[in-house]
């Protein structure tokens, strides 16, 4: 098992040179470290010109482990190797460490990097990443990656705070600048060799690349602005804070991470971070915005391959249905406006939201009856996605983090009538949606005036509600909200709402009875779903074994440009162009119909015939391009010749193993999974005339964005900006 950490970007206020100063002063013991117990140096070296420094230590550490584990590894010391590289002229240190006790076992490398502040170059940037892979331990596996991470993660948290702690001593001692090194600049004697025997020294920290595209802290952005580049390049803004579409040279700052998501754990800002970079290798170009991304890692309690699982399916869920422009598109039918009682109303104690929903007074046999499921729907993914617009900005004017908001349900007028089967199904599958694609975005729910029907209702809908949700639920019966502990605890006097016994006029409707006028037919709702339902750019398909999806593109015009953006939603596919100079016959539909493709939208085309020839009868035009499961790819093709263009998703067959070597295990598990399943991709394509669509001719299929095709996107196919 290997153990992988990222730390976000951590910058000092000060210039690079006096953090080095500060950081020679850790060895070489350091008292605030008591687990470094000694260091040694057994290298060093030195440019003529002094501008760069190499030295390498052998590090003593004191692990705080139990002692039988420690009898049993027959050690009392982990001895760390740790290699420097400062470079005086380009104003960076490297650093590089890894273990040499139990290496045979345990695997632990560290690389670190001090590093400019791209946007302010009397600021220093600090990153590391680690990995930990324990490969055997006496069958104390668990315990020692358990033991690891847990000093790994307390060591993590002291080192800023050693860092600032030298730099309060060096200026307690009037050091307040070092020179920056010249051609001029003397090289510097080299420190005395230590002991192992006699000092006690710190553990660094390893290397990684500079920083390149680093937010300023929240706090730093005037000063930053009058102490900017003479160039008048512009300063990046508070827009910038907000995760919008990203590369990997992207990085997040600590003070950046507490001001707008919060306080976390450096496990957990390790996990943001590595799953913050494998969308941006794989969405290329747009992905989710920071908060909405911690919110799944929250929901699975930070284990990223499951919230990287069900954060890839709420994307393309998103993608598919156009979510991201709901608030711009979506037009609240009328009967909504008068019989929804709903409605956002002022904001909590804590300085979330707060939504009000009279529930009890809301007719739903008659908006089902009016409006259908999916307008239901759509009203409320409307209402959630305004509700985290509302976050975003009671960040802003709280000055803290608020990622999700507060709910009051009120229940006055509850009765068996709401118990309507169609009514109760809708629910369900509304809750359903949310709880899959708005995980951790509801703070606290306060059920009030719950009448002795409620337990009937909360029967059939607690078990559809996650049990880390239904922990924020706070249930009063009757008119016990208003006493000590009831709503004055969350709420502010002042705003309670007048129907609740406040002295706050609340606009949320009174809602009533819908007029059975409005009631539209079974066949009227079912064609008004359909068509909700289908309302999409997006196509969607399936691909088995032998059965490749295939669709065909006609050019008349050389020179045109097909366009694609396509989500492998399911399994992994290989994705080729091909050209025919003749037309295919007739699609044939997947005659596999055990395979059972009845889902909206879904299905199986096969144009290229069996008696064909590649290389006769059809040409591939573009490398095949595998892509894996979750991945979002876009790109382009510059037709060269007319004809028929065939586009072709064809299911990933993983590779025989070798009959000399015997299979891995996760090889094995990836090929059952692989082969018991089919897989799906959801597409969209485009042709545009040469003389619409200026691209620079490039051979080989690359999913990488160039600036039209960044453009066309955006105002074709969507560049989409998750909350």
């Amino acid at each position: 098992m290997v153990q992988k950490y990222q730390s976000p970007v951590r910058v000092y206020k000060h210039p690079f040179e006096l953090v080095m100063a500060a950081y020679e002063r850790r060895f070489p013991t350091c008292h605030l470290i008591p687990m470094f117990v000694a260091s040694d140096i057994v290298d060093e070296e030195a440019s003529e010109d002094g501008s760069t420094h190499k030295i390498e230590r052998r590090c003593a550490l004191d692990v705080d482990a139990p002692r039988l584990l420690k009898r049993i590894a027959g050690v009392d010391y982990v001895y760390f190797i740790q290699r420097n590289t400062l470079n005086r002229k380009e104003r960076t240190l490297h650093i590089e460490s890894h273990n040499e006790t139990f290496s045979n076992r345990v695997i632990i490398h560290e690389t670190c990097c001090y590093s400019v502040h791209p946007e302010n170059e009397d600021w220093t940037c600090f990153e590391q990443t680690a990995s930990l892979d324990i490969k055997s331990f006496f069958g104390f596996e668990s315990t020692v990656e358990k033991i690891a991470m847990k000093q790994y993660a307390s060591s993590i948290k002291k080192g800023k705070e050693i860092i600032e702690f030298y730099l309060k001593e060096l200026e307690d001692e009037g050091i307040t600048h070092v020179p920056r090194w010249t051609t001029s600049s003397l090289p510097l004697p080299p420190p005395r060799p230590t002991s192992l025997t006699t000092s006690p020294p710190v553990l660094p920290k390893p290397p990684v690349t500079p920083a390149i595209a680093i937010p300023l802290p929240a706090d730093a952005k005037n000063s930053a602005t009058q102490d900017g580049n003479k160039d008048g390049s512009v300063v990046q803004t508070d827009s910038l804070t907000e995760n919008q579409a990203g590369t990997p040279e992207d990085k997040l700052d600590a003070d950046y991470i507490k001001r707008y998501l919060g306080d976390l754990t450096p496990l957990q800002e390790s996990c943001l971070i590595r799953l913050r970079q494998w969308l941006q290798e794989t969405h290329k170009g747009k992905i989710p915005k920071d908060e909405h991304i911690l919110r799944f890692l929250r929901a699975r309690d930070f284990n990223m391959d499951k919230a990287r699982e069900i954060l890839c399916q709420s994307l393309t869920w998103r993608k598919q249905h156009q979510v991201d422009y709901l608030l711009e598109t979506w037009t609240s039918p009328q009967v909504l406006h008068d019989y929804y009682t709903g409605g956002w109303h002022h904001h909590d104690r804590d300085g979330r939201p707060l939504y009000i929903l009279r529930l009890g007074q809301m007719d739903t046999k008659g908006l089902v009856r009016a409006l259908g499921e999916e307008s239901l729907l759509r009203h409320v993914l409307s209402i959630n996605e305004e509700g985290l617009r509302r976050c975003e900005e009671n960040t802003k004017v709280f000055g803290r983090p608020i990622s999700c908001w507060t709910c009051l349900v009120d229940l006055e007028g509850l009765n068996m009538r709401h118990l309507w089967r169609p009514g109760v199904k809708a629910l369900l599958r509304i809750i359903e949606v949310v709880e899959a694609n708005y995980p951790e975005t509801l703070g606290r729910l306060l059920i009030l005036r719950a009448p002795r029907v409620f337990p009937v209702l909360w029967t059939l809908v607690s078990p559809f509600i996650d049990e880390n949700t239904r922990k924020k639920f706070l249930i009063y019966a009757g008119n016990d909200y208003q006493g000590p502990g009831g709503l004055v605890d969350y709420i502010d006097k002042e705003i309670i709402p007048d129907f609740l016994g406040g002295e706050c006029m609340c606009e949320v409707p009174e809602g009533g009875l819908v007029p059975k006028s409005m009631y539209r037919t079974p066949e009227e709702l079912e064609n008004e779903d359909v068509r909700l339902w289908t309302e999409t750019i997006y196509q969607s398909a399936s691909i088995f074994k032998g059965a490749p999806h295939e669709l065909l593109i006609e050019i008349i015009d050389a020179s045109s440009v097909i366009t694609w953006d396509f989500d492998v939603c399911k399994g992994d596919v290989v994705f080729n162009i091909y050209h025919s100079k003749r037309a295919p016959q007739p699609p044939r539909k997947d005659p596999l119909g055990a395979h059972g493709i009845t889902s909206p939208g879904g299905n199986n085309v096969q144009l290229i015939d069996k008696s064909w020839t590649l290389g006769q009868d059809y040409s591939m035009v573009e490398s095949p391009l595998t892509c894996k499961e979750g991945e979002s790819v876009q790109g382009s093709h510059i037709t060269r010749w007319p004809g028929f263009y065939i586009l072709q998703w064809k299911f990933h067959s993983m590779p025989a193993c070798s009959a000399t070597n015997l299979p891995r295990v996760d090889d094995v598990l990836a090929t059952l999974q692989v082969s018991s399943h089919k897989c799906k991709v959801m597409y969209y394509t485009e042709v545009l005339g040469s003389e619409d669509f200026r691209l620079e001719s490039r051979t080989g299929l690359s999913t990488s964005w160039h600036l039209p095709m960044f453009f066309f996107f955006f105002f074709c196919t969507a560049i989409h900006l998750y909350y």
